[in-house]
């Protein structure tokens, strides 16, 4: 049985340019190339991450989206790096993995139009408005939770629209949330979120929120990070009360894979990287979940919003 693999958010990148000499295929923290060839097809967004508190964000990010390009070019037998959807086909077909660039947080481009579009250029298809930080364009779940999207802030989803990238709605405030909502013209993403009903946070999201995503035609990523999954002890049985909560909201088709890897520090028991999205599969399976629901899931449901959104 062929189990598929498209994930929508790892920090792999940042852990890479911290370490300095790892590399896509060391088998070290939660993220290699050689365990995820056991999924067939795979695509992993890869994000560019950096906390703006501390000086050298700029640096950071040139450093990880070179270091992107240079392990696709280094792995190019194994990886191919996509711009659009028809791109992840065509990797599927070669039997690679599909990778994609995306950025966690918009004042890593100094919340500045002409850096999304120079994010573009280099091959950037998905941005989060905002991470923990507010910025000029929204408060985050963190920082101003309470205030939505400027105009600012509304111009770069309406440039993103355009361009064809995907706007990421994980780290932004409620507020602006709903802000988004009223102005996108295209479906979006939580990359790795949770829900909100199910263990409180404001990481997570709230069945609305979840609801409007289902009308939006987007997903949402589930998370592995326990910090947003409940109270210890964390296993198999409490990501999958997130998932069959969202199942039951009408979920089927908007459900995807966001396990965070590489960005967080606690798992739940059983998981210790990505690969143990196999062992997740198989558990559910077990539990009698049918497999196209499964296929939805791990691979259908995000492969679709690409290729929707990433058209050009």
């Amino acid at each position: 049985m062929s189990i598929p693999y498209f994930d929508a958010h790892c920090d792999t990148l940042s852990r890479m340019v911290r370490s300095k000499g790892r590399h896509l295929n060391v088998d070290t923290d939660q993220w290699n190339l050689d365990r995820i060839s056991l999924f067939a097809p795979a695509a992993q967004f890869f994000a560019v991450y950096y906390d703006t508190a501390v000086p050298g964000h700029e640096e950071s990010v040139s450093a990880q989206i070179a270091a992107y390009h240079q392990e696709c070019a280094r792995y190019s037998d194994r990886v191919v790096p996509c711009r659009r959807g028809v791109d992840i086909h065509s990797a599927m077909q070669q039997g690679k993995l599909a990778a994609l660039l995306s950025i966690e947080g918009a004042e890593l481009l100094d919340c500045d139009l002409n850096r999304l579009t120079l994010a573009y250029d280099q091959g950037v298809r998905a941005v989060n408005l905002t991470w923990n930080h507010a910025n000029r364009f929204s408060g985050s779940h963190a920082e101003d939770p309470e205030r939505g999207l400027s105009d600012q802030g509304v111009r770069f989803v309406q440039r993103m629209n355009e361009l064809g990238m995907l706007i990421d709605v994980s780290h932004l405030s409620d507020a602006g949330f709903w802000d988004v909502i009223e102005h996108t013209t295209k479906p979006i993403m939580a990359s790795h979120s949770n829900s909100r009903a199910q263990f409180f946070h404001t990481r997570n999201l709230t069945d609305c929120q979840f609801n409007a995503i289902i009308k939006n035609h987007g997903i949402v990523g589930l998370n592995c990070y326990c910090a947003f999954l409940g109270k210890a002890p964390v296993t198999m049985d409490t990501l999958r009360r997130h998932l069959d909560h969202f199942l039951a909201l009408g979920g089927e088709h908007t459900v995807a894979l966001g396990g965070d890897w590489d960005g967080c520090s606690d798992l739940p028991e059983g998981f210790s990287g990505a690969w143990n999205w196999l062992d997740f599969y198989e558990y559910l399976l077990q539990r009698n979940y049918p497999e196209p629901l499964l296929q939805n899931l791990y691979f259908n449901n995000l492969m679709r919003m690409v290729n929707e959104v990433c058209t050009t």
